[in-house]
């Protein structure tokens, strides 16, 4: 997925599919990009090595034409120690095809000097050729209608040594092989360097040790500078007049691309524009090393150099005259693989599929292997590319998928955490039910006892009312222990209408508050009417009452506080005690957790608070400072409870 190749291909050949590349066979151009650049080595050459060895198993002639950038290739062997090395893979011929280059020189020499308004594009790039045909159809017939060094090589080695003999070229170029299969009969088989020196190693065959020999006849000349950015002008004896701008040089994947754009504009202005898809074929994606673009220059200029310098001229000069009516003629044909744009509509909505719904959002980073953000929207719908392509709009999902994991992430351990607490609760429902059938006995025989004397009582004797306060409590207690076990049964509770304020009195004067504590009661809520368990909630704010007192042994201030809105009541208990330690506030609903002494609790009364709160859908909160140095310490429980139940 990191799109590389769909970026170093010119003509954009690379379909991708599930986040795969894959190349588009009717629109490649051959031109090796993709394989040249790919750290993962996902795309592979086709081999032609077996072809190759059962050519030289046939019996018949066979000649190797060495391209004439091989000096870039093999820097570190001389040139006759390679020829002998050639020779000893059973290569009956090994030839310059520098020579085939002489030929095609010649042509284009004959073909800028004859007067006339045609012009031309080179062909001696096999990529450029097919990039023309398959992409800029309308100017085929400006194609130069002149083979490329290698096919002219082949023939003129045909018309020497028969039409029996079967060629392999040896170049750097991919588009090679694509060539030699459009041409049948010319060229038996194509090999890249790489595959060269495979054969070297599988045969065994090294430097050391092998006969130097040098080339088979004819030999080339100038012919050898084909391989380096306007070097076929210089064998051609063309000049690149920047006066006249009749001929036109250039080479590199973006300047071709530019110069065929304009060139068929009418814009160039030039009667032969020369280019090559590479920085020259010494750049070629067929060749081996790392060596810089100059260093491999300097080694074609050495080699050609010293060719011309040792040269038989006249031998040279018999060949070429020889050679003078060898056919260098060839057509092209169109092969269109345009498609057609879509229309506004279409791109808008698959621009929108990328987050793009203004032109601020087109940033053109070219992650996607697209100079923008546009050409990415058209490959989509050529079905050549995915809008998951777009690095910046899929991080822009991944941060909204991220946020939203986040929230499910809270919202799930806030649920985790209520059904930590339904267990535990569902565990203390049980103890309590089976506490609640043991109690129940004595405290009915307490509650008949305590009626009895509320009967018996003088209406006016004193102690009426102590034994009334007995009655109540003990009925209320009954009531609890009827709580606990419909708790544990997990009954609705039972709501009626009734006043808040009336509730938090009458808990509070069931309750003795000490000296010590100032109380201090906020009635706020403009509508304090609720439907809620009496019973259920005066047992909620004794469990928050008792232990707000009981933080505050030394003395300290209780507030209790009503508010509420349309929806919801809140009761708030306050005390200015010791807090709840940090350690402690994520225990203190647990059944059983107490930080009183033994004897003075049980653990049981916040955790039977939290259950009645929420079997009445409400929720309750604490807030508390237990550090003296932080400032007053302090706790406050919240009870929200909803006014309908619902």
């Amino acid at each position: 997925m990191c799109y590389t190749c769909v970026r170093e291909c010119p003509v954009k050949a690379i379909r991708i599919t599930d986040g795969q590349a894959q190349v588009v066979g009717e629109r490649c151009i051959a031109c090796g990009n993709c394989a040249r650049i790919c750290s993962q080595h996902a795309k592979i050459l086709r081999s032609s090595i077996d072809e190759v060895r059962a050519l030289l198993r046939s019996g018949g002639p066979v000649a190797a034409c060495l391209a004439p950038s091989f000096p870039a290739e093999f820097a570190e062997i001389a040139y006759t120690q390679l020829v002998g090395m050639i020779r000893a893979l059973g290569f009956q011929f090994v030839v310059e095809v520098s020579f085939g280059a002489d030929l095609v020189a010649r042509e284009y020499h004959k073909l800028v000097g004859e007067r006339g308004s045609q012009r031309y594009i080179s062909t001696t790039c096999p990529a450029v050729v097919g990039y023309v045909e398959r992409y800029c159809p309308d100017i085929v017939d400006s194609l130069a209608p002149v083979v490329s060094p290698m096919i002219a090589m082949a023939r003129a080695l045909r018309r020497l040594h028969g039409d029996d003999l079967k060629v392999v070229f040896i170049g750097p170029c991919i588009a090679k092989k694509a060539e030699a299969q459009s041409l049948p009969g010319e060229v038996n088989a194509v090999l890249m360097f790489a595959e060269l020196r495979r054969m070297f190693a599988d045969n065994g065959i090294f430097p050391e040790g092998i006969a130097a020999s040098d080339f088979d006849p004819p030999h080339g000349g100038l012919g050898g500078l084909f391989p380096v950015g306007r070097g076929m002008l210089q064998a051609a004896n063309l000049k690149e007049d920047l006066m006249t701008g009749d001929v036109i040089a250039t080479q590199g994947r973006s300047h071709m691309l530019e110069a065929v754009k304009e060139f068929g504009e009418g814009d160039l202005g030039a009667r032969l524009l020369e280019v090559l898809c590479c920085e020259g074929c010494i750049m070629g994606p067929g060749i081996n090393g790392n060596a810089p673009l100059f260093n491999r220059r300097r080694s074609v200029r050495t080699y050609v150099c010293h060719r011309v310098e040792t040269m038989d001229r006249a031998e040279w000069g018999r060949h070429m005259d020889l050679l003078t009516d060898l056919d260098l003629r060839r057509t092209y044909h169109a092969d269109d693989q345009r498609i057609p744009t879509p229309d506004r509509v279409e791109l808008a909505a698959i621009m929108h599929r990328m987050g793009k719904f203004d032109p601020s959002d087109e940033l053109n980073c070219g992650a996607c292997g697209y100079d923008t953000c546009m050409e990415h929207a058209v490959a989509i719908y050529k079905k050549l590319a995915e809008s998951e392509m777009c690095l910046p709009n899929t991080i822009d999902q991944l941060r909204v998928a991220l946020t939203e994991l986040k929230v499910s992430h809270a919202e799930l351990a806030t649920t985790q955490e209520a059904l930590l607490h339904s267990e535990k609760l569902a565990g203390m429902g049980q103890l309590a039910a089976g506490i609640a059938h043991e109690v129940n006995n004595p405290l009915g025989v307490v509650l008949m006892y305590a009626h009895l004397l509320l009967d018996e009582c003088d209406p006016q004797s004193r102690i009426r009312e102590d034994v009334a306060m007995i009655a109540e409590q003990a009925d209320r207690c009954k009531k609890i222990v009827a709580g606990l076990l419909h708790f544990a049964r997990q009954n609705k509770v039972s709501r009626v209408p009734i006043d808040i304020r009336e509730v938090v009195d009458r808990t509070l004067r069931a309750m003795t508050i000490p000296d010590s504590v100032s109380l201090e009661i906020q009635n706020e809520a403009d509508d304090p009417i609720a439907a809620v368990d009496r019973d259920q909630i005066v047992q909620v704010l004794t469990n928050l009452i008792s232990n707000a007192l009981a933080a505050m042994e030394g003395g300290g201030k209780l507030t209790i506080r009503t508010t509420g809105n349309e929806h919801r009541i809140t009761i708030a208990v306050s005390d200015t005690g010791v807090g709840i330690s940090a350690e402690n506030m994520k225990k203190i609903f647990d059944p059983f957790f107490t930080t009183k002494q033994m004897g003075k609790g049980t653990g049981l009364g916040l955790a039977v608070s939290y259950g009645i709160v929420k079997m009445h859908s409400g929720d309750i909160r604490v807030q508390s400072q237990a550090d003296p140095t932080a400032g007053p310490t302090g706790t406050t429980f919240t009870v929200s409870l909803p006014r309908t139940g619902e």
